[in-house]
This record gives C-alpha cells, sequence and structure tokens, in this order.
C-alpha cells in the first residue's frame, strides 16, 4: 500500500498552549520512555531517516513537536517530550506535567496514542500514566512494543500476549498490542495502518 506518511515533514515545536496549532484538525501521539525507541518508530512509520531526530541523549525531546502530514490539510503527527529521564530539572518536569495534562484533558483533535516501549522493559509506570490519559479521554491506544529483534520471535510474542493480558484486565480491548523493530522493520504496516484509521487517511 502507498505509505500516507511519506510527506510528513516538520512544522513546529510547542513549549507552552498559546505555541500549539488551532485546535481543529486531527491528531495522533506518540509517547515514550526516554530511549524506547519513539523517534526511529516515527521515521520508520514515515520511510524517513532523520524526521524525528534520533539522539543517544536521553531525554532530548523538549517540546511537544509537531508533523505535518501533506496533502492532508490539518492532520498531525506529535511527538511528545520522552519522559522519565531523571536528569531533567525538577522546574521543567513539573511544567511539562502542567502541560501535558492540559493538553490530554483539552486537546479537542486528539484521535488516538502510541505508547512505545522497549520491549524487553514494557508497562512501566510512565507508561501505563501515559494509557490512563487516553483511557480516560476514552481515546483509542496503542502499545508499540520496540526493539523487537532484540529478542527471538517466540521471546516477542510471549511479550506481546503478556502485555495485552495486562492492559486488557484494566481496559478491556481499548489497547492495541504489537512488536515492533524500526531496525528490521517488523511491524511498521500495522503501525501505518493504526495510526491511518485514527486519521482517517
Amino acid at each position: 500500500m502507498s505509505n500516507p506518511f511519506a510527506r510528513a515533514s516538520y512544522l513546529l515545536a510547542a513549549h507552552t498552549p498559546r505555541q500549539l496549532p488551532p485546535d481543529g484538525g486531527a491528531e495522533v501521539a506518540f509517547a515514550g520512555r526516554s530511549n524506547a525507541g519513539k523517534s526511529s518508530a516515527l521515521n520508520a512509520l514515515c520511510q524517513q531517516n532523520a524526521l524525528a531526530r534520533v539522539s543517544k541523549t536521553p531525554g532530548r525531546t523538549q517540546q511537544l513537536v509537531y508533523f505535518g502530514l501533506p496533502p492532508h490539510e490539518g492532520k498531525y503527527l506529535v511527538d511528545l517530550p520522552g519522559y522519565g529521564y531523571a536528569k531533567v530539572p525538577l522546574a521543567l518536569r513539573e511544567h511539562w506535567q502542567a502541560f501535558i495534562d492540559q493538553w490530554f484533558q483539552d486537546r479537542f483533535a486528539l484521535r488516538g496514542l502510541v505508547v512505545v516501549m522497549d520491549i524487553r522493559h514494557p508497562l512501566k509506570e510512565y507508561d501505563l500514566q501515559m494509557l490512563g490519559y487516553a483511557m480516560r479521554r476514552g481515546l483509542p491506544a496503542h502499545a508499540l512494543l520496540t526493539k523487537a529483534d532484540k529478542l527471538s520471535r517466540g521471546a516477542a510474542g510471549n511479550v506481546v500476549q503478556t502485555v495485552r493480558r495486562q492492559l486488557a484486565a484494566s481496559w478491556g480491548d481499548s489497547v492495541g498490542v504489537q512488536a515492533f523493530s524500526a531496525e528490521a522493520r517488523t511491524g511498521v504496516e500495522e503501525l501505518r495502518r493504526v495510526v491511518a484509521g485514527w486519521l482517517e487517511l
């Protein structure tokens, strides 16, 4: 299938609510612990090597970064700040907590949330907190278990089943779960189908 994300391009980075684009389009957010592979997943989704910056330094993303999807006016991918990194100053962490809280509660354009987790360390406290934001809003969410190439196929499948069971116990079938590897291009088409469906592309 053709890739509706292939022409994605950087639009803006918002550090405060007033820097956000008008709240009338459709957006899908990507969240994840620092170094879970969020930037690599976005790059693989869009078939671009450097759309989202991949950093060896955890916590590099310090804004809500918006990518536009031409020719689809008002449709965006949103890269949320990497979370769970202790060296971010407390004042900045508190600023982000308040900003993200408000954004999740009030952002009408939000259509779904992809929570990126290293398949070897899934469902940490921050991951569950992010999924909780989506569930409280009644939004669909998708657990993207990255770096699946680091495990055997059988082991990766077992983690997917375990995560699926744990999430179903709390939220039924509201959260999709899949294995993913940007390196091996595993699960890229599945992720595209999910996100394109939410954005009605």
